[in-house]
């Protein structure tokens, strides 16, 4: 996915215009956009949960055992 490069992008762009025509890039670009922000949220949801998990596992500190 790195290398595709400004051309790439561009032909992209070209052949989804093709496709779904000048009225429907908008809608698609929208969905699109709207899935990948519910998408990055269910993941960072899913992190805070699990460190979360992590914090309440950690076990006491040496120095809280022998106090």
């Amino acid at each position: 996915m790195q290398n595709i490069g400004v051309p790439g992008l561009i032909l992209i762009l070209v052949i989804a215009l093709i496709i779904f025509g000048p009225s429907k890039l908008p809608e698609l670009g929208r969905a699109i956009g709207s899935t990948l922000r519910e998408f990055k949220k269910s993941t960072r949801d899913l992190v805070n949960d699990e460190e979360a998990k992590e914090k309440k596992q950690e076990p006491t500190t040496q120095d809280d055992k022998t106090a």
